[in-house]
């Protein structure tokens, strides 16, 4: 297993959890919860690999399917009020974004892509997941509302891991330091309210 895959595996895992979460704010049952889960963990990543033209990676791999049942299973096993859901919700989804993002750029540089297009790919990976959940939940997808810096997060740490590439910093440190970045630009978005200028 590559560091590649775990970070996908990963990814996958928080994903599902926020897709289950996500489900919870809608009072489903764990049906729609396991839908939710299943979509905002595998959204990004099918479209990402239809678009590489290569088969859909979790067809073949039964890994991606447990840990997404495993999500479904801890937060129903949580049911009692968790303390700072609202927090907990927006942790997973932005170390999945960071995740995915990250995952996304590598799996799309070992096909051929270029950079900038495999960034564009790394962002597909780690939003389109969500935005189908949010579709499938009857709202406006949070990726297309005004608010804190999401989709942009992710160009952000996928430029600085397209950049780290022409360092002598291992290929670990440089999908890690993505991730973190992904993370911290999340959170100073959230923190300090900061917002894309409207057209």
């Amino acid at each position: 297993m590559t560091a590649v895959d775990l970070i996908l595996y990963i990814g996958i895992f928080v994903f599902a959890l926020t897709g289950a979460l996500k489900a919870r704010t809608f009072r489903m049952d764990i049906f729609g919860a396991a839908v939710l889960a299943f979509l905002t963990a595998y959204g990004g990543g099918t479209i990402r690999d239809l678009l590489l033209g290569i088969r859909v990676g979790w067809l073949n791999d039964n890994i991606p399917l447990i840990l997404v049942a495993a999500a479904v299973i801890l937060v129903f096993l949580l049911k009692q009020n968790l303390l700072g859901f609202e927090k907990t919700l927006f942790i997973t989804d932005a170390i999945g974004l960071g995740m995915f993002t990250a995952g996304g750029i590598e799996r799309s540089l070992v096909h051929g892509i270029s950079g900038p297009y495999a960034i564009v790919l790394g962002v597909l990976s780690a939003t389109f997941g969500g935005l189908l959940a949010d579709l499938l939940s009857g709202r406006v997808p949070a990726l297309l509302q005004k608010g804190e810096l999401y989709a942009t997060a992710a160009a952000i740490g996928g430029i600085a891991y397209i950049g780290l590439k022409h360092t002598n910093l291992s290929q670990n440190l440089s999908l890690l330091t993505c991730v973190t970045i992904v993370v911290i630009v999340r959170v100073i978005s959230k923190k300090r309210n900061l917002q894309l200028p409207e057209i």
